[in-house]
């Protein structure tokens, strides 16, 4: 007979080993037993809840808006007035040895506060695409000593067999129109300085890094560098590749640092050297003050009094059918989690 046979009782044997079961241990965490809160929502409760949101957004809103209504933003396209003529003509001028100075006049209607900030924009331009974004080498940037890093530039990687400082296709673009001013015959001065964001000049471009056969290829792209300054100060370069993510994008140029009242003209001399005729894009120059939210942006504002508004015709609505239809509420405490909190 078969020492670990069941017994004729039916009886296991106590000698057999038990088989391991797969019954998790129990806890009230793993059976989803924990405290919770399960609020009610009840007429009152959801009516409160909307006119919270009402009470706290619609003065954000409208705050947000006057803010934006301060902002003075003076927005000039020149790009048109600068070159005439159909497409083609366009790009042979631009792509010429031809004088490209262009006069420009600016009225202010209101009276704008100091600091002034100068932007460019650009329309149609795509910085934003793929191949675009990858033709560029940090760590070129960064380091003195990996200048030979250009396997990710390709096709602005060298010229004349040696490598190109910077290297990629964003550097080789860069931004090149120039802008001066003046009002009543006076120059105003546009200050440079400090128009790149700091963690980009400190830990993204090296102190020691200089450009190196830059713009020597037989396609110019854009403006060109001095080689005797690093490239931690060369803000301009620093902003320009800090890659915008939408096709319309402003980037700072400068800063004045004085005020102009309303009613004078700034007079602009600048140089339109930049090629956007080729793909159908657009230049402006943009001067601009700001408020402590920033620049002029109508949007948040408009975005918070539209929260703001909808939530507060929901709490209206509620509020009239609680008053002249109600509906009887039963009894919470015969829900089942109240019943038996345990849940056994």
């Amino acid at each position: 007979m078969n020492a670990n046979a069941p017994s004729s009782s039916g009886s296991p044997d106590p000698n057999t080993p038990r088989r391991n079961s797969k019954r998790p241990k129990y806890s009230r965490f793993t059976q989803q037993e924990l405290p919770a809160c399960k609020p009610i929502l009840t007429p009152k409760w959801v009516i409160s809840a909307f006119m919270l949101v009402t009470i706290v957004f619609i003065p954000i809103g409208l705050a947000s808006l006057f803010a934006s209504s301060d902002v003075v933003e003076i927005i000039d396209r020149y790009d048109n007035a600068c070159l005439t003529g159909s497409k083609s003509q366009k790009v042979q001028a631009i792509q010429s040895a031809a004088n490209k100075t262009c006069f420009r006049s600016l009225r202010v209607t209101k009276r704008m506060k100091q600091p002034i900030y100068i932007y460019y924009q650009l329309d149609n331009f795509y910085q934003n695409h793929r191949r675009y974004v990858k033709s560029r080498s940090d760590t070129q940037l960064r380091n003195r000593g990996d200048e030979n890093d250009t396997s990710t530039c390709k096709p602005e990687h060298d010229a004349n067999g040696m490598p190109i400082v910077p290297c990629g296709l964003v550097a080789w673009s860069l931004f090149n129109d120039t802008y001066s001013f003046s009002r009543s015959n006076q120059e105003l001065r546009v200050n440079k300085r400090h128009i790149s964001w700091k963690s980009d000049r400190d830990d993204k471009f090296g102190s020691d890094v200089f450009p190196k056969n830059f713009q020597n290829g037989t396609i110019i792209g854009g403006g060109r560098l001095d080689e005797s300054i690093p490239l931690s100060e060369q803000e301009d370069l620093i902003v320009w590749m800090r890659t915008a993510a939408l096709p319309t994008f402003r980037k700072l140029y400068g800063k004045i640092e004085v005020d102009i009242e309303a009613g004078e003209t700034i007079n602009v001399v600048l140089e339109n050297r930049y090629n956007t005729y080729s793909f159908s894009g657009k230049k402006k120059l943009v001067l601009s003050t700001t408020s402590w939210l920033g620049g002029k942006n109508n949007f948040i504002g408009i975005a918070y009094l539209a929260v703001g508004g909808l939530c507060f015709l929901l709490a209206t609505t509620f509020t009239i059918i609680y008053l002249f239809k109600p509906r009887h509420l039963g009894d919470p405490s015969y829900l089942s989690w109240n019943r038996n909190p345990g849940g056994h």
